[in-house]
């Protein structure tokens, strides 16, 4: 990671990342999960922080993303790029338009299929009594028109062009609470501007989205053991098709390819880690078959388990 480290007061900082771990890590006010599609990341992210406000711009890479927001704040996201490839948020799939927003300890799930550009806004405390649609356990998404997204994108972008610029210490005060009051009315402006329309109730249905979050709970517990479809199903109280539906909705995927990618991720930090063997590693995480195993490890990343074991093991 590299990072702008001597910069002013109000100046934005911006940090590169090629470790996933250290990507998660560095991320404020959220506590998150990826699981990676590609064999090396490259991301980039540009944090401004103001008194009550951060503002964020990443580069990130293909992924399956899970977070929670933490306790007291806001949070507004949305893409800077217009690109035609659609991003899967809560299990919809929009290409542009669209705003979402959720409060102190909702969730939301998305899936990004290539190297995108994503803006987030998150105000402390929690914002209340401004009008803005209301979340519980899950973010909500929304489409806005294009005019007031554009405006707010081009706020975001000119509030960071300005951040860089040289101040007075006396000055900071002013100009931090002058930009965060553009920032408020620009995602005023967004919302009062949101398109009626039904495709934005499934991925805003919170039922289907705290099932979601029960299975992947119950994924979660204990990825070394065998999956079986029918107990997991029993134990939620779905019938198997109902969960694979789920599952497919929020992940893009299979329950059983998306659990072997994890998989597959999970036993290479630990590699990285310096772990004793591959073999005990692989079968740690249920990878009983180890030729199959390394064939698809060196398919997922591009060298063998052995090879990240030296990278690990290397001082």
């Amino acid at each position: 990671m590299t990072s702008i480290d001597d910069a002013p007061a109000l100046a934005p900082r911006i940090f590169r990342f090629s470790d996933v771990d250290e990507f998660r890590s560095s991320i404020r006010g959220l506590n998150i999960e990826f699981t990676p599609f590609v064999r090396r990341i490259a991301a980039e992210q540009l944090i401004l922080r103001l008194a009550g406000c951060d503002v964020n711009i990443t580069r990130a890479f293909p992924r399956v993303v899970d977070a929670q927001l933490v306790a007291d704040c806001t949070a507004v996201g949305f893409a800077m790029d217009d690109l035609e490839i659609p991003i899967r948020f809560n299990g919809a799939q929009r290409d542009r338009g669209v705003i979402v927003i959720g409060s102190s300890g909702a969730a939301y799930n998305t899936i990004e299929e290539v190297p995108r550009q994503i803006a987030s806004v998150v105000f402390w405390p929690e914002v209340k009594n401004r009008g803005w649609p209301e979340t519980n356990s899950n973010f909500k998404i929304f489409e806005t028109s294009t005019l007031a997204l554009d405006r707010l994108r081009k706020v975001v972008r000119e509030v960071v062009a300005a951040a860089s610029e040289p101040v007075d210490a006396a000055e900071v005060p002013l100009k931090a609470a002058a930009m965060k009051e553009s920032l408020f009315g620009a995602v005023d402006a967004a919302f009062a501007n949101i398109v009626p329309a039904r495709w934005t109730l499934r991925p805003n249905d919170e039922r289907r989205f705290r099932l979601f979050e029960d299975i992947r709970a119950l994924l979660s517990d204990d990825l070394a053991q065998p999956i079986y479809s029918e107990d997991i199903a029993r134990k939620l109280g779905i019938s198997v098709r109902t969960m694979h539906d789920v599952v497919r909705r929020y992940r893009g995927m299979s329950l059983h390819r998306y659990l072997r990618l994890r998989r597959l991720w999970l036993v290479r930090q630990r590699l990285l880690a310096g772990a004793d063997s591959v073999k005990a590693v692989a079968l740690a995480f249920g990878f009983w078959h180890l030729s199959d195993f390394s064939r698809s490890y060196r398919d997922q990343f591009g060298e063998t388990p052995s090879q990240t074991l030296e990278r690990g093991r290397s001082p």
